[in-house]
């Protein structure tokens, strides 16, 4: 985020009216919201920038936002059509310890193709093994563990953590640092999962389960899209030039398109309709979150006194309903902003830029004991920007948070509050759409928003949380 801008919190209403929209339309008028919802949301949008552009004067707020809302259709829409084309298909029967197992290589396949990528890869596989019992469960379980929890471990896993490796957090850092708090979560959600899915399992008569999975065959088709996979994943990293990332994500999923053969699309119900819809939607919520996160990032600091439980909730909570890569990002800035003084980060690079890690000259400087600890932090984790003298705030102030203990603390519930409560609601992470988008169009059986959060959330993901608070963060 380039400026700090106040906007008035009432300016949060069309997002709300959004989110509410989302959540009871569907249940109450689902026609009408059918014909009409692109117009309703193109209305909050309108309201939302022509503030942002007449009332604060801020286009390259809006601009950045337009950035970002590109670059993530562009990911979001490049696996969508690669995926579309790789069909996968798993002889056998997908008991409890077959699909939970399935669940758990998921996971670990997140941490290496990203939460959205293995989304799109293994949903329509998933939905094929249980196809004979396909209920609520089986979607938001993959949702809860695919496309949120397990990702936990990598920058490479999930947004949050991207942003956070961006910003200094060494790539190895969540995974040395959170895999016990990873494994505990992703423990306890497979274990309900087994539960849930066992009586599901006993409903089903071994008669039609014998018939189902008689005529099933190992099958792997569109191999070769794994190459055009392989260039949206690695277009992720690619920062410079702008919108070459979107280039590369684009030019792959153009190639997988037209090389696949129509016998692949056909058998993975192939079409354009999911990702209509994700789009259309989350450039309603990308527009009209913009006040919300605006004020959050210029606020954050007033929420208290900083402690991990506050960091791990108050991430948490607001994950869930806006978009949990920014919100990351303005906890991050929160933690900085109430431990580092950005008096001593200027010190620091004023010493660094004179002296060097050379610290015989410290004695009587100002801010002297901190910047010790800052070069031997610096020393730690920015090794090479110290040696070259070109060490920056942003860097200074991240390498200090690494090396206190309860500074540590706090971050790991950043990183993990982001990333865990973003499995709550459809809207939280952008996979969780996609999937139930998907499902649908298989007519699978899934919840509307509301019954997401009332028969899956609380139930099973609030108890997982409060665990996971007690036992590190409390």
């Amino acid at each position: 985020m380039v400026l700090e801008i106040q906007p008035n919190p009432l300016m949060a209403a069309p997002f709300i009216a959004l989110l509410a929209a989302i959540a009871l339309a569907p249940l109450f008028f689902a026609e009408w919201w059918g014909r009409h919802f692109i117009k309703i949301i193109s209305a909050f949008m309108v309201l939302t920038v022509g503030y942002y552009l007449a009332g604060l004067h801020a286009p390259a707020r809006v601009l950045d936002t337009g950035a970002e809302y590109i670059s993530f259709i562009c990911l979001i829409g490049s696996l969508f059509v690669v995926s579309g084309g790789i069909h996968i298909n798993i002889k056998g029967e997908a008991s409890p310890a077959v699909n939970t197992l399935f669940l758990l290589m998921g996971a670990g396949i997140s941490n290496v193709l990203g939460t959205t990528g293995a989304s799109m890869l293994l949903i329509r596989p998933w939905m094929r093994m249980n196809k004979y019992r396909l209920t609520a469960h089986h979607i938001v379980f993959f949702i809860f563990i695919v496309s949120n929890v397990g990702g936990g471990l990598t920058p490479v896993g999930d947004p949050p953590l991207f942003l956070g490796y961006l910003n200094g957090v060494p790539f190895w850092w969540v995974a040395k640092e959170c895999w016990h708090i990873w494994i505990t979560g992703l423990g306890l959600l497979l274990a309900v999962f087994y539960a849930v899915d066992s009586i599901n399992y006993r409903r089903a008569p071994r008669e039609i389960r014998a018939v189902e999975t008689a005529r099933e065959q190992w099958r792997f088709q569109g191999l070769g899209n794994a190459l055009f996979l392989a260039v949206v994943l690695g277009a992720v990293l690619v920062n410079h030039p702008p919108f070459l990332r979107e280039a590369l994500m684009v030019a792959a999923a153009t190639g997988s398109y037209f090389t696949t053969a129509k016998s692949v699309h056909e058998a993975n119900d192939f079409n354009f309709a999911p990702i209509k819809e994700v789009a259309i939607l989350f450039a309603g919520i990308f527009a009209t979150m913009m006040p919300a996160l605006d004020w959050l990032h210029a606020n954050s600091g007033r929420f208290g006194k900083p402690s991990p439980g506050l960091f791990f909730w108050g991430t948490g909570v607001l994950s869930s309903v806006l978009d949990n890569a920014p919100t990351y990002l303005s906890f991050l800035s929160a933690e900085g902003g109430a431990f580092v003084s950005p008096d001593t980060c200027a010190a620091v690079v004023a010493y660094v830029k004179a002296h060097g890690a050379d610290l015989s000259m410290v004695a009587g400087a100002p801010h002297a004991e901190q910047i010790c600890q800052a070069v031997a932090a610096l020393k730690a984790h920015f090794p090479g920007a110290l040696a070259a003298r070109a060490v920056t705030a942003d860097q200074t102030a991240i390498a200090t948070l690494l090396v206190d203990p309860f500074y540590v603390k706090c971050l790991k519930a950043i990183s993990i509050g982001s990333v865990f409560f973003g499995a709550n609601t459809y809207i939280a992470n952008g996979p969780n759409f996609m999937v139930k988008a998907i499902a649908d169009q298989q007519r699978a059986h899934t919840p509307t928003f509301l019954g997401y959060i009332f028969r899956f959330t609380l139930p099973y993901m609030l108890p997982m949380l409060l665990i996971v608070w007690w036992l590190f963060f409390r």
